[in-house]
């Protein structure tokens, strides 16, 4: 995929990539730094906007407070007072009884002409003697079995706010209400205590977002929009998940009337009372990001201005470039065709005019050059059948070991027949190892394959030097299939015992080890024989690490020290360790290319 870009690339023209690196280089930096600033820019006057109405959130709801601690502190002295206690409870008997003492108790009154705060005032009890006026009401099945009146009866004393109808002018007002008990007499009474409505509108309408106070059933009992007043939640087409999910405290994200807003819910318990009402403060996010919007048009204005003049200025620019970059082509193509006389003449002291100075100082070197390489093919002509001399000598040379092995066939077929079977089998173990010298190529083997050469070696070896030659094998079985190059490990073991054991009396033990470890093949061959002087080793050091050719009698170790580098590369050729008198130790560890080099065995 990679290369196909790259070729793509390549093959487009020269003002087309310059169009294309401006792109990259500019164009979209910028967008992305436009898209970035913008959300940023947007998200700034969010969060400013939400700051504001948590601020306008808190005011509302310490302005509320202070409307609303006035029925609270009006309801808990009316259920002290015992001269509401006497009057609901007294036993009238002339309907002149009753009104003296509604006369005689004026306080409800004197509670809505001195504070504004209070609507009405209001009590519902079980007394027929009584007749029912503006503030003692009797409470009829219909209000019995009202929730908030079963509500009120539940919970003693605790306070409930509801947003209820009056049904004494039919409207509806946010009302304080809670049982009376009347201890003395053993009786009870229920209390309700309406808030001036308008005296909560002028509350909400200071504020510059939309607010309204909701009750616990999604009544709206306040508005700085009139026409939402008295409605419910669902009616101002609130999003589904808006409403009664999102009781609680915190900041929404809502759909009203089709339009993207942010909505703030504070949940709010006015004199620890046993319901809650809701202060909800209700901005639209399109008047909030309308001043952002408009100041990302303008910038964009200025860089879309921006970026066509440097279109311009790189079109033009472009098409200077190219005209000079077409000159040196026309003249590179009369180069190739055979002309080397011409000579290109461009103005300037830039890459371009530096690239036709080397071109014709190239054309110059060509023409000097044409007769070297005129010389250079006649001797490369002559080494060449110098080589094939060579190479016709290697292939006769071949005849001699087919030869051999023939014979060696032979002779141990007659062996064999005459009753030496031991002698029978090292010959068949000389020929199967000369048959697999013979076969090897230049590609890789199988370490088997490689360890049965060491084998036959080995055996034949053994029979040499009878019991002062001892050897021992120690493969991992998983190894086996592994990749090596032909005539690693035999050379080494060869070396081992015509260094290392053919010169003692009393031989030795040859050890070779094939083990698998970190992704790598490793191969020890060790011998208990003679060792190497240190002056001998530090020669052979040099030898392996020396770049060009080397004259010595180890010339099988380096051969494989390079064949080993040259493959796997130079960190994998041999390691070599001896001591006098203790053996030596050759090593080597070459890298798994991949899973496939290995065959998986079952332990």
């Amino acid at each position: 995929m990679y290369s196909r870009i790259i070729t793509f690339l390549n093959d487009l023209k020269l003002r087309t990539k310059l169009f294309l690196s401006f792109g990259c280089v500019v164009l979209i930096p910028v967008l992305i730094v436009g898209v970035f600033l913008t959300s940023e820019l947007r998200r700034m006057a969010l969060d400013n906007a939400l700051e504001q109405i948590k601020a306008n959130v808190d005011r509302v709801k310490k302005r509320t407070g202070e409307t609303l601690n006035i029925p609270i502190d009006i309801s808990y002295r009316l259920s002290n007072d015992s001269r509401l206690e006497e009057a609901a409870n007294r036993r009238y008997e002339s309907v002149y009884d009753v009104v003296q003492a509604y006369w005689d108790y004026p306080d409800f009154r004197e509670f809505v002409r001195l504070y504004r705060e209070v609507s009405s005032v209001r009590i519902y009890i079980d007394n027929p003697t009584i007749l029912d006026n503006w503030e003692f009401l009797q409470a009829d099945a219909s209000i019995t079995a009202a929730s908030w009146y079963q509500n009120a009866l539940a919970h003693k004393g605790l306070i409930c706010w509801n947003y209820i109808k009056d049904s004494r002018d039919g409207k509806y007002y946010l009302s304080l209400i809670r049982k009376v008990d009347f201890l003395k007499e053993r009786t009870s009474g229920i209390l309700i205590i309406n808030v001036n409505t308008e005296r909560l509108n002028a509350i909400l309408e200071q504020e510059a977002f939309e607010t309204i106070i909701v009750d616990e059933h999604d009544h709206i009992v306040a508005s700085n929009r009139a026409d939402t007043l008295g409605k419910t939640l669902d009616d101002i087409n609130f999003k589904p998940h808006t409403s009664r999910a999102a009781a609680g405290q915190g900041p929404y994200d809502v759909t009203i009337d089709g339009h993207s807003s942010k909505m703030l819910i504070d949940d709010w318990h006015p004199g620890a009372s046993l319901n809650s009402l809701r202060i909800i403060s209700i901005f639209s996010v399109d008047s909030i990001v309308q001043e952002p919007n408009r100041i990302i048009t303008l910038a964009f204005s200025v860089i879309l201005s921006a970026l066509i003049l440097a279109i311009l200025l790189i079109y033009y620019f472009s098409k200077l470039l190219a005209r000079r970059m077409l000159h040196l082509s026309k003249h590179l193509s009369k180069v190739a065709s055979g002309n080397l006389g011409v000579t290109l003449v461009i103005d300037g002291k830039d890459e371009i005019g530096q690239l036709a100075r080397q071109f014709n100082h190239m054309v110059r070197n060509i023409n000097d050059l044409m007769s070297e390489v005129q010389e250079t093919n006649r001797q490369k002509n002559a080494i060449e059948l110098k080589q094939n001399e060579i190479k016709f000598k290697m292939m006769a040379s071949q005849i001699h070991p087919h030869f051999l092995f023939n014979a060696l066939e032979t002779i141990r077929m007659k062996v064999h027949l005459r009753g030496h079977a031991d002698i029978a089998h090292v010959v068949r173990l000389l020929g199967k190892m000369m048959r697999k010298n013979l076969e090897v190529g230049n590609g890789k083997i199988a370490l088997q394959s490689e360890l049965e050469t060491v084998n036959c070696y080995l055996v034949i070896q053994k029979f040499r030097y009878d019991d002062r030659l001892a050897y021992e094998l120690e493969v991992d079985p998983k190894a086996n299939q592994v990749q090596i190059p032909p005539l690693i490990i035999q050379p080494l073991v060869e070396n081992c015992v015509i260094h290392g054991l053919e010169n003692r009396i009393e031989g030795g033990m040859i050890r070779v080890e094939v083990w698998l470890e970190e992704q790598q093949l490793k191969v020890q061959i060790s011998d208990n024989g003679a060792g190497i002087s240190p002056a001998r080793l530090q020669e052979i050091h040099r030898m392996l690490d020396h770049k060009e050719d080397y004259e010595t009698h180890s010339i099988g170790l380096r051969n494989i020290h390079l064949r080993l580098q040259l493959t796997y590369g130079p960190s994998c050729g041999l390691t070599l360790a001896s001591q006098p008198g203790f053996g030596t130790q050759l090593s080597f560890a070459i890298p798994l290319r991949s899973d496939a080099d290995v065959q998986r065995v079952d332990c």
